[in-house]
């Protein structure tokens, strides 16, 4: 089968692709024939060795796809050859994985749709969670355009906020309108007086920052009293230093965390949050935003999208 490699760590442009051996599925294992391949910002730090986790080289980058069962391993009664799932997988023509560890996917949802969906709907419930968004609340989004920030504005109106979404460009603010945000603001501009100016001078009640650095610091300065700030990642290559006097100030909290850490710690949570999330996939009530469809072969131009800012929610392979 082809599959892309990193063997060096370095930028997309550093990956290959070969021609490796099929594996047989063993006992509890299914082979999975992956139609359609999510591609994250967390592959581009992966692949330049730039991320908390480390991967032995080469390995194949990626982590969500969505395909149809083709063969299943001795004792495995929960899934056969036909059925369409969700299932971890990288950027390869199949994956061989634990049974345990796919999920059936609707025939309503298309193959694209389900690898865009985990890895940016889980970590935006999980942290619209933490940061106890109650419904009237103002909800401000940074970086809105990107996966996960776009799969907050979806979450965030689910949960009946009022949501900001910044984003840099006007095509990227028109998404997040189409997405649902009640209000966009271009943050290259700055956004904390517009905030103000949106909220009657009195911030935002929950913060989700993706983008660290600048736009932490100015985020602080526009948070509402007992106001809550979501550390997601730093997109913006800087993480920030948060000013404990501001927090003190504003009786405000700093929130960090991580959707690999949930499952760890609390797996039955983090399942109920996915069975929540199915259901509502399956309905339609939420739906991530793809703006780059690539074949396979072309997985290092759709890193170097990811890198260049020009992807508007998920890119994926297929």
């Amino acid at each position: 089968m082809k599959a892309v490699l990193c063997e060096q760590l370095g930028s997309p442009q550093d990956l290959v692709i070969r021609d490796i051996d099929s594996r047989t599925p063993g006992a509890g294992e299914v082979k999975v024939a992956l139609k359609a391949r999510g591609v994250s910002y967390v592959d581009v730090l992966l692949i330049a060795g730039q991320y908390q986790v480390k991967r032995e080289l080469p390995f194949i980058p990626g982590s969500e796809a969505a395909g149809v069962v083709t063969e299943v391993g001795a004792g495995v009664e929960s899934v056969q050859p036909g059925d369409r799932v969700l299932t971890p997988g990288g950027f390869a023509e199949e994956a061989v994985v634990d049974a345990s560890d796919v999920t059936p996917l609707p025939d309503s949802v298309r193959f694209t749709t389900g690898a865009a969906f985990k890895s940016n709907y889980t970590t935006a419930y999980y942290g619209l969670q933490r940061g106890r968004l109650k419904a009237g609340e103002i909800l401000l989004i940074h970086g809105a355009a990107g996966g996960v920030g776009l799969a907050a504005v979806d979450m965030g109106k689910l949960f009946g906020a009022t949501v900001i979404a910044t984003a840099s460009t006007e095509d990227k603010l028109a998404v997040c309108k189409q997405m649902g945000a009640d209000h966009v603001i271009n943050y290259t501009e700055g956004f904390r007086e517009q905030v103000k100016d949106l909220t009657g001078g009195r911030g935002a009640d929950v913060i989700y920052d993706p983008v660290g650095g600048d736009i932490f610091d100015e985020s602080m300065r526009c948070i509402a009293p007992y106001g809550r700030i979501l550390i997601i990642g730093f997109t913006s290559g800087r993480p920030a230093l948060a000013k404990t006097n501001h927090l003190l100030i504003k009786d405000a909290e700093a929130i960090g965390f991580t959707i690999g850490a949930l499952s760890r710690h609390d797996p039955a949570w983090a399942q109920r949050n996915f069975e929540h999330l199915m259901g509502w996939l399956s309905s339609g009530r939420i739906s991530p935003y793809v703006s780059h469809e690539l074949p396979l072969e072309q997985a290092a131009e759709a890193l170097q999208l990811i890198t260049d800012r020009q992807v508007i929610g998920k890119a994926v392979l297929v």
